[in-house]
């Protein structure tokens, strides 16, 4: 069956839906099938090959069901506005607003589409259209749930808004393609976070749309921890529009799936607009991992500064491309960008391409990017401080993350991160000053 008709069966099946939304699956397919998946001929996709997901036969889920006592088990402990989604399909059960202030809405797209579709048509899909890349097309055509945010001007959210994706162990593979919309209005602020995790044995394909819009003076901090289960395969467009002096700070840690492709694209469209890119991705056994990010200043004094370090263990493999463009007459601005690596194995392997496109000459930029393996004179001087070997390249490992890490305020996500990075660390032990002394070790 082909895919438009795929799709087409899926929405007759649910009943009737607005002729926009059918026209822009339609869209979605078309173009999907024209184009078809990415190969490695493709510049944007040379050193990841999407192989496993073209060739994975997967369905649709109409399932949330999911075990409150598994999902609390491997979910973050931490109070939070809570939509929760299983394959894709939203779980009321699991999923907990709480009271939230005057003038914000957090609802999944199904309902904001029932109740209100003509306030969602406009934005959905403006930033990351069907002619983003095959992914993208492929979620506008199945694009049937997902969350959507709306912060009032001047409105404030206290606790984070977390929206947790948990993937099962099926009989037969899923996938979902979810759709985030965060329209964030003058002044406001907030913090998202959003969750990938799964059962142990699940062997899912999620393809995430992701559309930010920050109005101007809004603030929005975004934490993506992506610790899916080894056999998922995970693919993200991650699309963010910054008006006037607004501030956009992302944390991309990534510590799980097989298969994983992040496409981070800020546009910095007012003057004194900011956006921070912190990324750690860690990968161990034959894990592959590739961030691509991009930064467009598109006004004059825009500020952008990125930090992503990758740490590689077994066979995994990483791809960092990291890309400023300075558009013409845009003077005046800052970008930044620094991606370090660190291979735990000699079989580990990382394609680093960091990138300047400046097009204006009243400008600050710099870029460059490192890879090299512990300090085996460091671990030595811990272990002579009484420190097994095992912890002493657990602590180092942890500290060469700690310049993305110490920036992390949420505790709950930064354990989840150690944990994953550095292993299970003896009680005993001053982890912080521990880490310090490390650092200090290292740099002598």
């Amino acid at each position: 069956m082909r895919l438009e008709e795929r799709s087409a069966a899926r929405r007759a099946a649910q009943g009737a839906e607005p002729t926009w939304i059918a026209a822009r699956r339609q869209a979605g397919a078309a173009r999907f099938e024209a184009l078809g998946f990415p190969t490695r001929r493709d510049e944007a996709w040379k050193y990841t090959d999407v192989r496993a997901i073209a060739r994975g036969d997967f369905v649709l889920s109409d399932s949330a069901e999911f075990s409150p006592t598994s999902a609390a088990a491997i979910t973050l402990p931490i109070e939070a506005h809570r939509l929760t989604f299983v394959d894709g399909v939203f779980s009321a059960a699991l999923s907990d607003l709480g009271e939230l202030p005057s003038g914000v809405a957090v609802l999944p797209l199904s309902q904001a589409l029932a109740e209100n579709h003509e306030a969602v048509g406009g934005p959905l899909g403006r930033l990351t259209g069907v002619e983003f890349s095959p992914f993208s097309a492929l979620n506008t055509a199945f694009m049937e749930e997902g969350a959507v945010v709306r912060l009032a001007p001047g409105s404030v959210v206290e606790k984070p808004i977390l929206l947790q994706f948990l993937s099962r162990a099926n009989a037969a593979p899923v996938m979902s393609h979810p759709r985030i919309l965060v329209e964030a209005g003058a002044r406001s602020q907030a913090t998202l976070i959003e969750h990938h995790v799964g059962e142990s044995e699940a062997a899912n394909f999620t393809n995430l749309v992701a559309e930010l819009m920050l109005d101007r003076g809004a603030i929005l901090t975004h934490y993506k921890l992506q610790e899916a289960p080894l056999a998922d395969l995970h693919v993200a467009s991650i699309h963010v529009e910054q008006n006037r002096d607004s501030r956009y700070t992302s944390f991309n840690l990534n510590l799980g799936g097989g298969l994983v492709r992040n496409d981070l694209i800020g546009e910095l469209n007012g003057e004194g607009a900011e956006a921070n890119f912190y990324g750690l991705f860690y990968g161990q056994g034959r894990q592959h991992i590739d961030n691509h990010t991009l930064a467009n200043h598109n006004a004059p004094r825009t500020f952008s500064n990125e930090n992503y370090k990758g740490i590689l263990d077994d066979r995994a493999r990483g791809v960092f491309n990291g890309k400023v463009v300075v558009k013409r007459d845009s003077q005046k601005i800052e970008g930044f960008q620094s991606n370090a690596n660190l291979l735990l194995s000699d079989r580990a392997e990382i394609d680093a391409k960091p990138e300047l496109e400046i097009y204006a000459d009243d400008v600050k930029c710099s870029h460059g990017t490192t890879t090299g393996q512990l300090d085996e004179e460091a671990v030595y001087a811990l272990r002579t401080r009484g420190i097994d070997e095992q912890t002493a390249r657990g602590l180092l490992t942890l500290a060469f993350a700690g310049e993305v890490m110490e920036l992390v305020d949420l505790d709950a996500i930064a354990e989840r991160v150690e944990l994953a990075v550095a292993g299970k660390l003896p009680e005993r032990f001053n982890l912080a000053g521990l880490v310090e002394a490390a650092v200090a070790l290292h740099d002598e």
